[in-house]
């Protein structure tokens, strides 16, 4: 009797030890959000015009290059095979929950010398095996699995945002690009004109020498600066930068761009929310890494509930046939069970190590959440610092320009009426071009500050939607382009 107490007593030692297991860590983590911006919004409202702000700038061009981008993607490829694995990880882990089904067929012939007959034989059958999850080991798989499917899906929609936020990077540098280049062109135009003049005038007796001197010198500056080979050569990368982008061929994109150069960007191209934990809401980087946090908690629970017992039944029915001297013979069976019960009892370590393993990666996703999160905050402040920065310069930098270059028309005019000197005309030019160009160049980082706002909002992303996108569909929706 003592040694059956003694037997039993260590059969349920396990399962005594399921009251002291440690629980698995919280699915969700706190992450501390600012209350409010630290940064001036270029004006209140909501995220319903982000997702798509590229189609106020009435620019067919850009809204086909991102299509194009976006079908040629590398990185959105990599993304749609990721859900396609996540989602195959989760069949797995869910099929396991529930029994498994084989079925067994086998036949055999053989000639008896004792008696001198043939003998056939035929046997089918079915055979299950479940186990019976007492723990939650396999739940807890299949619950990691659709986080990670989630998190899959997220990170398809950071990669379309990114490709977007790329193409309308390239596309407004190389139409500013284009916009120098004119610039510097008639700028070198205007000086070849001045010398021009200033020749005739020279031979003519009404130009003195040193200023006919410092037209050709002018002239000479421009060539030996060579501002509009240097843009040309700018533009021209940004076309190749463009063309591997796309996949369009060099010269349709060089048509299309000449034929309709785009104008000037809308001052607001989209709305933004007041408060950063919205904001925060619609990135897909910050809710991967959330999902990432939820997944590692599962897993570590999976680990802990492998150290203790698990109880699995299996069952089975065939049916066999024997025919001998022409005699044949039915044989059915069936069985249920056994119910086994396997207990860990020694595995050197092993079982602990895994938990310790899973309690690690728990800790490193948590802190990759918390970093990533004040990694958000940052990205949007720095794009509405950057913003709020053009806004500021955008009125004055219009204004020099326009004055500029109403002075430098007058100057001209003046010089070719012989009313001003070539020193004051030049001196204009100078300004006249300084201001244009800073202007181009400001209107640019206008763009791009907008742009990068963008991305740094999650392009209008819905993380309940994606959810649903996650377990709905087998591809990620293509019209969310």
């Amino acid at each position: 009797m003592k040694l059956c107490h003694r037997i039993l007593l260590t059969l349920c030692m396990p399962l005594a030890l399921v009251a002291c297991a440690t629980p698995a860590p919280p699915a969700t983590v706190a992450a501390p959000v600012p209350a409010a911006w630290n940064a001036p919004l270029p004006h209140q409202g909501s995220l319903q015009d982000l997702s798509r702000w590229w189609t106020q700038l009435g620019d067919p061009l850009l809204v086909e290059l991102m299509a194009a981008a976006q079908d040629l993607s590398p990185d959105l490829a990599q993304a749609r095979a990721r859900i396609a694995q996540a989602r195959a990880v989760q069949v797995a882990s869910r099929a396991d929950l529930g029994p498994s089904l084989d079925a067994q067929a086998k036949a055999g012939r053989g000639f008896n010398e004792q008696l001198g007959h043939v003998a056939s034989t035929a046997q089918a059958g079915l055979a299950t095996n479940w186990e019976l999850d007492l723990f939650g080991a396999n739940a807890a798989a299949e619950t990691a699995a659709g986080q990670r499917l989630a998190g899959a899906q997220a990170l398809w929609h950071e990669a379309r945002v990114s490709v977007a936020a790329e193409v309308a990077q390239q596309t407004s540098s190389l139409r500013s690009c284009l916009e120098q280049f004119d610039l510097a062109e008639r700028d070198a135009h205007s000086r070849a004109e001045t010398e021009r003049l200033s020749a005739l005038s020279e031979r003519a007796g009404f130009t003195a020498p040193a200023t006919a001197a410092l037209a050709r010198a002018s002239a000479a500056q421009a060539q030996a600066q060579a501002r509009a080979a240097q843009q040309r050569m700018q533009c021209d990368v940004g076309f190749k930068v463009l063309v591997a982008l796309t996949g369009w061929q060099e010269p349709a994109l060089r048509a299309r761009l000449a034929a309709a150069p785009g104008g000037p960007a809308p001052d607001t191209l989209f709305a933004l929310a007041a408060l950063p934990a919205q904001v925060l809401a619609q990135r897909p980087d910050v809710y991967h890494a959330e999902r990432e946090v939820a997944a590692t908690s599962a897993e570590l629970g999976q680990a802990q509930a492998q150290r203790y017992p698990r109880l699995a039944l299996s069952g089975s029915i065939s049916a066999a046939w024997l025919r001998n001297a022409g005699a044949t013979t039915d044989l059915g069976t069936w069985s249920i069970g056994p119910l086994t019960l396997s207990l860990p009892l020694f595995d050197g370590g092993r079982r602990a190590a895994q938990t310790d393993a899973a309690r690690a990666r728990y800790d490193e996703a948590a802190a990759l959440y918390r970093a990533r999160v004040r990694q958000a905050v940052s990205e949007v402040e720095q794009a509405l610092v950057r913003l709020a920065s053009t806004a500021e310069r955008n009125a004055s930098a219009r204004t020099a320009a326009e004055g500029y270059r109403a002075s430098f028309a007058a100057t001209e005019s003046g010089w070719r009426a012989g009313l001003t000197s070539l020193l004051e005309l030049e001196d204009a030019r100078r300004n006249a071009f300084a201001a244009e160009d800073a202007l181009i160049a400001l209107r640019n980082e206008r763009q791009l500050a907008w742009i990068a706002l963008y991305r740094a909002a999650g392009g209008g992303w819905d993380a309940q939607q994606g959810l649903a996108t996650a377990q709905s569909s087998d591809t990620p929706d293509s019209s969310a382009r």
